[in-house]
């Protein structure tokens, strides 16, 4: 369970936390509403857009042979390791939203209306299709497994809107200053390569816990 957990956790915010736009909007947001607020509505709008990719991917777990799932798993975590890796390297900041009125229900709808089918819930859905194929021989239920993924992703996402919240411009300063946003693009892509593969090694078999 926890290996399921963190495996999730580390594939949604590796895919996410590369050149996002979230972290700009959850930088705006929190310039006009108390901390507590925007927390509050991006948790739940985060907590809603994951259960949409997890529920979709363990449909896709549990109706599938594991094979199928291992093709589909390897081409979706190609798929975005190429996106990500045609990201530029130059990244133009949103502007600030004047609309925005009311704390965590403009958090919330603002999240939830945004990028729907992005990286982070691509991972999350064909993390959630894997691990379903994999319940029975891990001693999970497939809802069991789904939930492990859906709380795994939720938290990455927490974890990256915080990020934004707390620290923002003063952290993604210190990375353009110091590190090459290409490296930080090259070291991303091959961590989520890695996962697929792991993973794809799991659903076939051939890698056991």
């Amino acid at each position: 369970m926890a290996e399921t957990f963190f495996t999730t956790y580390i594939a949604v915010f590796v895919a996410e936390i590369v050149g996002d736009k979230l972290l700009y909007t959850s930088g705006v947001l929190a310039t006009r509403f108390r901390w507590a607020a925007v927390i509050s509505g991006m948790s739940l709008a985060f907590m809603a857009k994951m259960a949409v990719a997890v529920a979709v991917g363990a449909t896709v777990g549990k109706l599938l042979p594991p094979w199928l799932v291992a093709v589909l798993t390897a081409v979706s975590f190609i798929g975005v390791a190429i996106a990500m890796w045609r990201q530029p390297d130059v990244r133009t900041p949103k502007e600030k939203d004047s609309r925005i009125l009311h704390g965590a229900m403009i958090a919330f709808t603002t999240i939830f209306l945004s990028e729907w089918g992005d990286k982070g819930m691509t991972t999350a859905g064909v993390w959630a299709a894997a691990n379903v194929s994999l319940a029975a021989s891990r001693g999970l239920s497939h809802s069991s497994a789904a939930i492990i993924v859906w709380l795994g992703a939720v938290a990455a996402m927490v974890t990256k809107g915080g990020l934004a919240i707390t620290l923002g411009a003063s952290i993604r300063s210190w990375i353009a200053a110091h590190i090459s946003p290409r490296r930080v693009r090259h070291f991303a892509v091959l961590a989520l390569i890695l996962l697929g593969i792991l993973s794809v090694l799991e659903v076939t078999g051939i890698l056991v816990d």
